[in-house]
């Protein structure tokens, strides 16, 4: 296996790095409180589990509304562009290649810092899954004023189901995620990176057009 020489860049700004920690906090005092809320164990007390549960919620949704103003501020919307080039490749590295310790197929870059998986994965969430389940949580939380809001014929049966499979989803793509940090040339790379900004990335490779964000 041929040693690569690395490269360390800046790849991930102060807020950029603070969005990030900051959901994860997020998200894991929302699972922990939603799964008291369906008496799955008895941690807080289900009155004081729900009060954190829609603080926290609340607070989640005015976070991402600022952090889709960030993204489109600041033209970061354009490393979620989705696309299928070398996508198989990209499936192949993470399935087979990565254990032979091959290159990755799409290294990372200051103006390509995502895959066309992780584009196509972080799309889908920031468009779709979670403002799903933020409306879900919201509709959930202001239950009691559906008819004046038009609701009135809404069953929250499906409300719920939406919102919990939703949860489950997300931390599937949590499982996901954490294993997907170990995957650096060392196991805490990714992490580090996460946390300094800084990234190690492989020296001497071009980036295509289709990659660059800017």
């Amino acid at each position: 296996m041929a040693v690569q020489k690395m490269n360390n860049i800046y790849l991930y700004t102060r807020y950029e790095r603070f969005w990030h920690w900051l959901q994860m906090v997020f998200i894991f005092i929302l699972l922990i409180t939603g799964l008291e809320i369906h008496g799955v164990y008895a941690l807080f007390g289900f009155e004081r589990a729900v009060e954190i549960h829609n603080f926290t919620g609340i607070s989640w949704l005015i976070a991402f509304a600022f952090f889709v103003f960030w993204v489109f501020t600041t033209g970061e919307w354009k490393q979620y562009i989705p696309t299928t080039r070398k996508m198989l490749e990209v499936i192949r590295y993470y399935s087979y290649g990565i254990f032979k310790g091959e290159s990755h197929p799409v290294p990372k870059r200051k103006d390509a810092k995502h895959n066309p998986l992780q584009r196509l994965t972080y799309l889908s969430l920031a468009a779709f899954l979670l403002p799903i389940q933020m409306v879900t949580g919201f509709l959930y939380w202001g239950y009691n004023s559906w008819t004046d809001w038009g609701f009135g014929g809404l069953p929250l049966g499906l409300v719920a189901l939406v919102h919990m499979a939703g949860a489950f989803a997300i931390f599937s793509f949590i499982i996901v995620h954490v294993y997907m940090t170990t995957t650096g040339h060392t196991i805490f790379a990714h992490i580090k990176a996460m946390i300094t900004g800084w990234e190690d990335v492989e020296e001497g490779v071009e980036i295509e057009e289709w990659e660059r964000a800017h």
